[in-house]
């Protein structure tokens, strides 16, 4: 299990459906070591942190195993970096990842926190407003990473996981508690969910 690249953006302004849209989806690969601190990498940003970005919404991690089906299975010409992930990983089941395992990547220590639901950007950066529904329905979401300890990575990096929790819900089991009162239910389990998790667990 390593980091295959780490990605970053700025915030930039894109012309979409006849309006001004800011958003800093478009990633690119970085040489070098990053420092990860605070709740972002250095040289990174989100447009709307009410949204982006944030403690639980830190560092976004998606798979090349995903990316895989992406370009076998719909023909998607994938690159490191193309769904705004900030780590590019390889060798890491991200969809049955454990909601709040944790991983030491570089010098520093990350967290599972939950799976992205994809706005209307992804949309933008695909250049298909339909392609937000898609991505869901594939199920293959990546990961947000909370920062538990501030460090560095760099392309190469290992990922070593040191911890699991024993409740035993996975980030795909969170993106079903939105349709399965059974696994809404199970969320109860897991500590130091999001607030929007919350509501889905206590509904």
């Amino acid at each position: 299990m390593r980091v295959l690249s780490v990605n970053v953006g700025a915030i930039r302004e894109v012309h979409w459906r006849e309006e001004i849209v800011t958003t800093a989806i478009w990633k690119h690969p970085v040489e070098g070591r990053v420092a990860i601190r605070g709740v972002n990498l250095d040289g990174d940003d989100q447009a709307d942190r009410e949204v982006h970005g944030g403690p639980d919404k830190a560092v976004y991690a998606y798979a090349r195993e995903d990316y895989d089906v992406w370009r076998d299975r719909h023909a998607v010409d994938t690159a490191p970096g193309l769904f705004g992930e900030n780590l590019t990983v390889e060798g890491i089941d991200l969809v049955h990842a454990l909601v709040g395992e944790r991983w030491e990547v570089g010098s520093t220590l990350l967290e599972v926190a939950q799976p992205r639901l994809p706005c209307f950007k992804l949309g933008i950066r695909m250049g298909d407003p339909r392609f937000p529904k898609r991505f869901q329905a594939e199920g293959r979401m990546g990961a947000y990473l909370r920062i538990v300890r501030e460090g560095d990575v760099g392309a190469g990096d290992a990922i070593d996981i040191v911890s699991r929790p024993a409740h035993g819900v996975t980030l795909a089991d969170m993106v079903g508690a939105l349709h399965d009162r059974s696994k809404a239910h199970a969320l109860a389990r897991v500590r130091g969910l999001p607030a929007f998790w919350r509501r889905v667990a206590a509904r």
